[in-house]
């Protein structure tokens, strides 16, 4: 398992804001640092997947637990 460098809280939040907030986090981050995003948007599943094939980023892992998504992203 990755240690988390940041971690960020989108629950509540509606697209395109997940992405929006993970995109400005992520930019703070050092090249191999991970964030992990919960979320409770369904269609944040399909969107982080994405943001990670535009972006280059690895998608480490999506899971959910508790009506929460939660998504853990390597910057590359």
């Amino acid at each position: 398992m990755s240690e988390i460098s940041q971690e960020l809280d989108a629950r509540g939040l509606n697209c395109p804001l997940p992405i929006l907030r993970a995109k400005k986090s992520i930019g703070s981050l050092a090249s191999g640092q991970v964030l992990r995003i919960t979320a409770t948007d369904p269609g944040s599943v399909k969107d982080f997947e994405a943001f990670c094939k535009q972006t280059g980023n690895a998608l480490l892992s999506s899971t959910e637990a508790d009506g929460a998504f939660i998504f853990d992203i390597r910057k590359s």
